[in-house]
C-alpha cells in the first residue's frame, strides 16, 4: 500500500511508525505539515492509498479528509480529545492511559475509532513516556489500523457507541498557571508531577535570580534540605532546589523568550544560569555534591538513593552495568569525559561482562549541538566534543579482556548509534528507532564509523545507510547486522531483562575463549589498518567543517537547536520504498 505520512515534525514517533510501516513491506511518502495549501499539493501529487498522521499539530482541511481516509494518532483513549492529552494524565497522576487511531472529520480529536490500545503510565518525563509507552502502543494501534483499512471490510465505530470512554472530554491545552510551583507549599511528589508533565515541552515557567526560566527535568533528592525555594547545590550541570519536603534536581534549564530575541533552547542548568546578564543578581556559591558516578563503587545502599545522577555503576555477580543517561541523549564534552573515567574505572573491575546503557529512553544521540551552539567560538567547541566522543569509543573498541555489551533501552543516532556499535555486542529494545548517519546535519561523521559500520554490515550497505539517512527499526537492524539480539519488553522491564541476559552471558560455556578471539581479532585489524588511520581521516573531513563558517553544518545546527522547522519536507522522505528484505 502507498500511504502518505502528515506530521508536523520528523519526530520520534514519526518515525517509529515510518520504519515499522516500511518493514511491513509499504511504500511511504512524508509530508511535514506547513499550510493546508501544501498538504493539498502533496496529497495531488502523491496520490496515496491512505493518510496518517502519526504526530500533527494542526487540522487537516476538510476537503482531504472528505476525499481521502485519513487517520490521526491521538495520544490519548478513546473520548479523550485535545492537545495537551499527556499533560493532563501525568499531571492528575494516572496508572493507565492510551492511544486512539481515528478518523479525521470536522471536529478535532472526534471521528471514528480503527484503533485503540491501552499502556502503563510510570512515574517518568512526559518525552520519556511519549517516546517509550506512548510510541510502543502507537505502533500497534498504527499497524492494527493499517491492516483493518487494508482488509476492505472493517467498519470503523464511533466514539458514542465505544464502552469505557474517558470521562475528561475535550480539554484544553495545559496552561502554564496550573504547571507554576509553589515552592512555599509543594511537596518534592508534586514538584516532580509538574515537571515530569512539561518535560521536555513546555517546561515550567519559573522565576530563578531575578530572571524567568523554563524548567526542564525534574529528578527526587532526598539527602539534601533547605528553606524551600533555595538553591542547595550542583551536580554535573543540573541545580538542586529545596521543596517543603526534600528537594529536587533540575538539570536543564530554558531562557524565557524576550520580545525580538531569537528562540532560545535548553542548556545544562548551571551554564545556562552562569550566562546571565551582569545586571541580574550573583549565581550563589553552590558546592559540587559528589554523585554516584563521582563515587563510581558505591556501597549498595548508596546506589538505591533516591537521588540524580547521569551516571551510575553496579555489579552482579561477573558483570559491571555502566549506566548513563543525558538529556535528550546529547553528550557534551564533559558528558564524554566522565562518561570515560567511569569507563576506565570499570574496566579495573575484576568482570567478565561490562554493558554499556541498559536503562529506558534514549541511548545517545552524539556530540551536544545545544551546548556547541551556546560556545563563544561553536567550531572549536565542535571539535572538542567529537574528539571525546572519539576518546571514548576508542577506550570501549580496545578493550581486549571482557565482552562489551551496548544495551540500548531507547532511540541511538548518528554518533550515539556509532557509540552504540564500538561494543561486541549490541542489544535493543524491540521499539527502538536506529538513525545511523550523519548527513542530515552536513557532517561526514566520526566515532570510528568507517571501521564498525562496514564491519557489521558490509560496505554496501553501510553506504546505503549513511546516503540514505533514514530512519530503521530495531528488527531491520537485526537483520542488517547493526543489532545482535532483541529484547522483548516493556520499558520499565528492560533493565531487568538486560541484567538477567548479562548474568548468562557471562556464565556461558567459550567466554574465555570468546575474549581471546576478539583480542586476536583486533591485533589483526591494527595490522591491517591502525584505528589511529580511520580516526585521522574522519577527523580531517569534520575540521574542515567544523572551521568553515559557512558550511551547511552551522546553519543546521542552529535550525535544529531552535526548532525551526524546515521550509519544505526534505526531499529523502519522499517516495521511499518498502525495507528491502
Amino acid at each position: 500500500m502507498h500511504i502518505l505520512l502528515v506530521a508536523s515534525a520528523f519526530n520520534s514517533l514519526t518515525q517509529r511508525v515510518h520504519a515499522e510501516l516500511r518493514d511491513r513491506g509499504h511504500t511511504l511518502d512524508v509530508h511535514l505539515a506547513s499550510t493546508g495549501d501544501a498538504l493539498r499539493d502533496a496529497v495531488g501529487v502523491c496520490e496515496p492509498e491512505l493518510v496518517i498522521a502519526p504526530m500533527l499539530k494542526r487540522a487537516i482541511p476538510a476537503d482531504v479528509w472528505q476525499k481521502y481516509t485519513c487517520l490521526i494518532v491521538h495520544p490519548g483513549p478513546v473520548g479523550d480529545r485535545g492537545p495537551s492529552s499527556l499533560d493532563w494524565a501525568i499531571s492528575a497522576g494516572v496508572d493507565r492511559w492510551g492511544v486512539t487511531v481515528l478518523q479525521a472529520n470536522g471536529e478535532m480529536d472526534a471521528g471514528d475509532v480503527w484503533a485503540s490500545v491501552g499502556f502503563p503510565v510510570p512515574r517518568v518525563g512526559k518525552s520519556d513516556l511519549y517516546r517509550n509507552e506512548v510510541s510502543d502502543a502507537a505502533s500497534a494501534a498504527v499497524l492494527l489500523a493499517v491492516d483493518r483499512f487494508a482488509s476492505g471490510v472493517h467498519a470503523p465505530q464511533p466514539q458514542a457507541q465505544l464502552r469505557n470512554r474517558a470521562a475528561a472530554g475535550t480539554r484544553p491545552s495545559y496552561p502554564q498557571n496550573l504547571r507554576r510551583i509553589r515552592w512555599q507549599r509543594d511537596s518534592t511528589e508534586t514538584v516532580l508531577r509538574k515537571l515530569r508533565a512539561a518535560d521536555s515541552s513546555p517546561g515550567v515557567l519559573d522565576e530563578l535570580l531575578g530572571d524567568e526560566w523554563h524548567l526542564h527535568g525534574g529528578h527526587p533528592e532526598d539527602e539534601l534540605k533547605g528553606r524551600p525555594g533555595e538553591l542547595l547545590a550542583t551536580r554535573a550541570g543540573a541545580i538542586c532546589r529545596a521543596t517543603t519536603d526534600g528537594a529536587v534536581w533540575i538539570p536543564e534549564l530554558r531562557p524565557r523568550r524576550r520580545p525580538g530575541e531569537p528562540r532560545p533552547f535548553k542548556l545544562p542548568a548551571v551554564q545556562a544560569l552562569a550566562a546571565r546578564p551582569p545586571a541580574l543578581p550573583e549565581l550563589p556559591a553552590l558546592h559540587e555534591s559528589a554523585g554516584l558516578s563521582e563515587n563510581t563503587f558505591a556501597p549498595a545502599a548508596d546506589r538505591e538513593r533516591r537521588t540524580w545522577s547521569d551516571i551510575r555503576y553496579r555489579e552482579e555477580g561477573a558483570v559491571g552495568f555502566l549506566s548513563f543517561s543525558f538529556p535528550g541523549g546529547a553528550m557534551s564534552t564533559s558528558h564524554c569525559r566522565r562518561l570515560l573515567d567511569a569507563y576506565v574505572a570499570a574496566c579495573s573491575r575484576p568482570t567478565a561482562v561490562l554493558v554499556l546503557g541498559g536503562t529506558r529512553d534514549f541511548f545517545s544521540n552524539g556530540i551536544h549541538l545545544n551546548v556547541i551552539d551556546a560556545a563563544d567560538d561553536p567550531g572549536a567547541e565542535s571539535w572538542a566534543n567529537i574528539n571525546a566522543m572519539n576518546d571514548l569509543v576508542e577506550a570501549i573498541l580496545t578493550t581486549t579482556d571482557r565482552l562489551v555489551v551496548s544495551a540500548l533501552g531507547g532511540n541511538a543516532a548518528a554518533g550515539g548509534a556509532m557509540l552504540a556499535l564500538a561494543a561486541d555486542e549490541v542489544w535493543c529494545r524491540a521499539g527502538v528507532v536506529l538513525n545511523p548517519h550523519y548527513r542530515l546535519m552536513g557532517l561526514y561523521g566520526s566515532e570510528y564509523w568507517t571501521y564498525t559500520l562496514p564491519r557489521r554490515v558490509g560496505a554496501e550497505v553501510a553506504d546505503r545507510l549513511t546516503q540514505e539517512a533514514l530512519p530503521v527499526s530495531a528488527s531491520t537492524g537485526l537483520r542488517l547486522g547493526l543489532v545482535d539480539r532483541l529484547v522483548e519488553c516493556c520499558p520499565q522491564d528492560f533493565s531487568d531483562e538486560v541484567t538477567r541476559s548479562a548474568v548468562r552471558l557471562a556464565k556461558s560455556p567459550g567466554m574465555q575463549e570468546r575474549v581471546a578471539a576478539k583480542k586476536q581479532t583486533r591485533e589483526r585489524d591494527e595490522s591491517v589498518r591502525p584505528l589511529s588511520l580511520y580516526r585521522e581521516a574522519e577527523l580531517s573531513s569534520m575540521l574542515r567543517t567544523f572551521s568553515d563558517p559557512d558550511a551547511p553544518y552551522h546553519a543546521l545546527r542552529r535550525a535544529f537547536v531552535r526548532k525551526q522547522p524546515p521550509a519544505e519536507t526534505p526531499s529523502h522522505l519522499i517516495r521511499v520504498g518498502a525495507t528491502g528484505r
